[in-house]
């Protein structure tokens, strides 16, 4: 299922969300257009994160669960999380705040780092990308947001589903595909239980430091046809 829209305005102008997709974008461009191919490899090595080196404490590794956070490994996968940031992110920044936002997306991001980290602590391939600390911003979404409406676009046809049935699907998938890929290394390429421990970590954190009072979410607009064919 890929999300469209939400229709849950906002009050705030998302000024991080927007900084955290443009670092997103500059960091593709340097790593892909300004580097050659071997040294986009190191830049990979050297920023990314491995756990074999996280967890022998090998010192350039140590702000590795940072950085790897603003890099990707192809267009498509730039694309894909950077546009859930951008259908999501907004609403949770306009909740939270934007100091808070910022403390809330490197906390989720680094939680899920751990998390995909801890199950190989031996594993000498490099994870990177935004979408631990995006899974993060689903979770609060979920807990904020439950009754939101999301335009959701599924095989030949559009649906306007709610954001409860539509994260907690997209969070069965993660969970059902991190089980089934645990102790196979080569289904390593997606980084399940860094999505798994972002989302958690994005419940949690706003569970523990208080989910803000919010208005009621009005929904706009007219409802879109639960079954249209393109």
């Amino acid at each position: 299922m890929l999300p469209l829209r939400d229709n849950n305005p906002t009050v705030r102008a998302p000024y991080v969300t927007y900084a955290f997709i443009a670092l997103n974008v500059a960091v593709y461009v340097y790593q892909f257009l300004f580097l050659a191919p071997e040294q986009t490899l190191a830049f990979v090595q050297q920023h990314a994160v491995v756990p074999v080196h996280l967890f022998s404490g090998y010192g350039p590794s140590l702000s590795t669960p940072l950085s790897s956070m603003f890099m990707h490994g192809g267009i498509g996968h730039l694309v894909s999380n950077l546009w859930f940031l951008h259908i999501f992110g907004d609403n949770v920044e306009d909740a939270l705040g934007h100091t808070r936002y910022i403390v809330f997306y490197f906390f989720t991001g680094i939680v899920a780092v751990l998390a995909h980290a801890l199950t190989d602590t031996d594993s000498t391939l490099p994870m990177l990308g935004a979408s631990g600390a995006i899974s993060g911003v689903l979770g609060a979404y979920l807990l904020l947001y439950p009754h939101a409406r999301v335009v959701t676009f599924a095989f030949v046809f559009m649906f306007e589903l709610p954001a409860l049935f539509f994260i907690l699907a997209w969070f069965g998938l993660q969970l059902f595909s991190g089980l089934g890929s645990l102790g196979q290394q080569a289904n390593a390429g997606v980084a399940f239980f860094a999505h798994i421990g972002g989302f958690v970590a994005g419940v949690v954190f706003l569970l523990v430091t208080g989910r803000p009072k919010l208005k009621p979410v009005t929904y706009l607009g007219p409802r879109v046809p639960t079954r249209r064919r393109f």
